[in-house]
């Protein structure tokens, strides 16, 4: 396969892979709110082939959800592929200019916090519309529901990402679907992989604190 091909090949596999686990791993978090980690398979494509393909793929896989699994229309459409370019093509616009180890870190927790901003405001502005809240009531619920659920979704998509991100390309390598780079620095690998674990244990204790499980 020359290398066109091996990068349609891999979208389409994200694009697959980014919908099957927004099936099958819906978590309820707050009121309505639920998190699914199709977040983390488009920032991986990101990663790999840059801001622009995350971008086709967010598009791609909320078209498909409209047409399936989604009840809010056209409206949860925009929603979807707001929440997750502003996340995804964020992080990887700053990973594609300064690609190490910081720059992904820096791209991601910049995603975190643009992701957060631009869903309170848009929930603000579209929420009444198609949940049928009072707007003032959707106002009351930013700073206690959508403030926490935003951030959590954030430093776990953060947390995945930096977990699963260099085995998975380490496969995809091997595999030859991706072309190989040069080795990154093992101690800040593993250095960076605590510091992941630790994010996403914390999100996910703070999810289950949300839940009234513990």
């Amino acid at each position: 396969m020359d290398n066109k091909t091996k990068r349609i090949t891999m979208i389409g596999m994200l694009c697959a892979v980014a919908f099957l686990v927004t099936v099958v791993c819906r978590i309820p978090v707050v009121l309505f709110l639920k998190y699914e980690p199709k977040d983390v398979v488009i920032s991986i494509g990101g990663f790999l082939f840059g801001p622009m393909t995350a971008f086709i793929i967010s598009v791609i896989v909320s078209f498909v959800e409209m047409f399936t699994i989604s009840d809010t229309g056209f409206i949860g459409l925009i929603m979807n592929v707001l929440s997750t370019c502003s996340f995804a093509c964020t992080a990887t616009y700053i990973y594609k200019k300064h690609r190490t180890m910081k720059g992904a870190v820096a791209g991601l927790l910049t995603g975190v916090l643009l992701t957060t901003a631009v869903m309170l405001l848009w929930n603000y502005l579209i929420t009444p519309i198609y949940m049928g809240y009072p707007r003032e009531a959707v106002k009351a619920l930013l700073i206690p529901a959508f403030l926490p659920f935003n951030l959590l979704k954030g430093g776990i998509n953060m947390a995945l990402t930096l977990l699963i991100y260099k085995p998975v390309v380490t496969a995809l390598r091997k595999a030859g679907l991706v072309e190989s780079s040069g080795a990154g620095t093992k101690g800040r690998r593993t250095g960076m992989v605590l510091v992941a674990a630790l994010i996403l244990v914390t999100c996910v204790f703070f999810v289950l604190v949300l839940q009234g499980v513990v």
